[in-house]
C-alpha cells in the first residue's frame, strides 16, 4: 500500500519513463537455455511442488506452487527436472548487470524483476522504447533469456504492462492511453486482488478495472476494508505516487514450503515450522536486521488461504524468541488446520529494522520458550559455519522444501 495523500493527477506526470522488467518463466528458461534438449519443451522444475513451469507446460495449466502429481497429469509429457539454484542465482546477477549498465535507478523486487527508471536519458540515449529494446536485446544476447517489459507513468502501470506483454513482449502505455489500456482488465489486474477480495469486489458488481474506478472510495471501503479500498481506488484511477527507489531494503522476509495433498499431522507441520523459522532468522542476522511482527501463511485442501499474526514486545533476530511466537501461532489455528488440511505453510518477519540502530532483544527465559540456550548455540554455529554446519534432530531425513534465491538486501547505504 502506500500514500496517496499528496498524488499527482495523471497530467502532471512526467512521461512514460518507467521500465518494468521481468524474466520469463526464469527457472524453467535458465533449464531451456542450458539444454538444448527441453528448448520447445514443456518442462516443469521441482517434483514435489512445481517451483517454475516452461510456457509450453503452463499451456496445459501447470503453474507454480502446482502440485507435482497434479502438473503431471495436466501435462503428461512434461519434462521435470530439479532445481539448480546456484546458475538461477549467477543468471539473476548477469541481467542486473545490465539493468544497472542501462540506468543507476534500478529498484531490484524479485531475482528475477526490477523497475528501472530512464527518464534522464532520452537526450543521452534515445527515447524510453528504444532503451527497453536494447535492454531486452541485451539479456537476450548476452545471458540468453527472453524477459517482458512494460513502460508507462507509474510502476503500476509498467508491471501491468510487462505482464500482459508475456511473453517476451515490450508493450509502452501512452500518457493519453492509459485508461484505455488499464480498464478494461479485470479486478484482478490490481495489486492486492486475491480470490477473496475479488469475490468481494464482484459480489458488489465490479468486475473490470474501469467499473472499480466509477466507484467512490467510500463504497469500496465498506466492501474490502478502509485501506484496501483507498489504495485500490488509488491505483484505479490512475494514482501511484512510488518513485523507483534504489538500495531500498526489505520490510519483511518470509519462507515457504508446499506440501502437496498429502495429509500432514500437526507434529510435522511444526517440525517445518521450525526449519521455515532457522531460515528466516538466520537471513535476518545475515543482514544485521531485526523484527517485530510474526505471520503464518496456510493455504488448505480447499485452496482457501488464512493469515495468522502476532506482534512481540522488542526487535529481535533471535530464533528461539520467533520460533516460540510461530509455535503459539500455529496452535491457535490448529482447529483450522485439523479440520480443512494444510497444504502450503508460510511465514513472514516483518516491521524490520537494521540491527546496528537498535539494541538487540535477549533471548526470552520463559516455559514457553524453552531451549534458547540450544537455539542460541544453532544461531552461533551456523552463523559461523555456514547452515550445513548443524540442524535439528527433528529435521534429519525430512525435505522442508527448497530455500529460494533472493535478491541481496542492500546494506544502509544501499549498496
Amino acid at each position: 500500500m502506500f500514500d496517496t495523500g499528496s498524488v499527482l493527477s495523471p497530467r502532471e506526470r512526467p512521461d512514460a519513463a518507467i521500465i518494468h522488467a521481468d524474466l520469463d518463466s526464469f527457472f524453467a528458461s535458465v533449464e531451456q537455455r542450458d539444454d538444448p534438449r527441453l528448448r520447445g519443451r514443456p518442462v516443469i522444475v521441482g517434483g514435489g511442488v512445481v517451483l517454475a513451469a516452461s510456457y509450453e507446460a503452463k499451456a496445459f495449466g501447470v503453474h507454480s506452487a502446482m502440485g507435482g502429481r497434479a502438473a503431471t497429469a495436466a501435462c503428461p509429457d512434461a519434462i521435470v527436472v530439479p532445481p539448480r539454484f546456484d546458475a538461477y542465482v549467477e543468471a539473476s546477477k548477469r541481467v542486473f548487470e545490465i539493468f544497472r549498465d542501462t540506468t543507476p535507478l534500478v529498484e531490484g523486487i524479485s531475482i528475477d524483476e526490477a523497475f528501472l527508471d530512464v527518464g534522464g536519458l532520452r537526450r543521452l540515449v534515445g527515447p524510453p522504447e528504444q532503451i527497453a529494446a536494447t535492454l531486452r536485446a541485451r539479456v537476450r544476447d548476452e545471458v540468453g533469456l527472453p524477459i517482458s517489459v512494460g513502460i508507462a507513468r507509474t510502476k503500476y502501470l509498467a508491471k501491468v504492462a510487462s505482464a500482459v506483454s508475456k511473453p517476451d513482449g515490450l508493450l509502452l502505455v501512452p500518457p493519453h492511453g492509459e485508461e484505455h489500456f488499464l480498464h478494461p482488465l479485470p479486478v484482478e489486474r490490481l495489486w492486492g486482488v486475491g480470490a477473496v477480495t475479488a469475490a468481494k469486489l464482484h459480489a458488489e458488481g465490479i468486475y473490470t478495472i474501469g467499473q472499480l474506478a466509477t466507484r467512490q472510495e467510500v463504497e469500496l471501503s465498506l466492501a474490502v476494508g478502509k485501506a484496501s479500498g483507498r489504495h485500490l481506488h488509488a491505483l484505479a484511477n490512475l494514482r501511484d505516487p512510488r518513485p523507483v527507489e534504489v538500495g531500498r531494503r526489505r520490510g519483511s522476509i518470509g519462507s515457504q514450503s508446499a506440501m502437496g495433498r498429502r495429509k500432514q499431522t500437526f507434529e510435522e507441520l511444526e517440525v517445518l515450522l521450525a526449519a521455515l523459522v532457522d531460515r528466516v532468522a538466520r537471513r535476518l542476522r545475515a543482514g544485521e536486521r531485526i523484527g517485530r511482527t510474526f505471520t503464518l501463511r496456510l493455504r488448505f485442501d480447499d485452496y482457501t488461504r488464512a493469515t495468522r499474526s502476532a506482534t512481540i514486545p522488542r526487535s529481535t533476530g533471535a530464533t528461539a524468541t520467533w520460533l516460540a511466537t510461530g509455535r503459539r501461532v500455529l496452535r491457535e489455528a490448529r482447529p483450522l488446520v485439523e479440520e480443512r488440511g494444510c497444504t502450503l505453510l508460510g511465514i513472514t518477519i516483518s516491521g524490520l529494522v537494521d540491527a546496528r540502530t537498535e539494541q538487540l532483544e535477549l533471548p526470552l527465559f520463559t516455559a514457553e520458550s524453552k531451549g534458547v540456550e540450544i537455539d542460541g548455540a544453532l544461531d552461533a554455529v551456523r552463523d559461523r559455519f555456514g547452515k550445513a554446519a548443524v540442524t535439528r534432530a527433528a529435521l534429519i531425513g525430512r525435505h522442508t522444501g527448497h530455500e529460494m534465491p533472493t535478491l541481496p538486501d542492500p546494506g544502509r547505504s544501499g549498496g
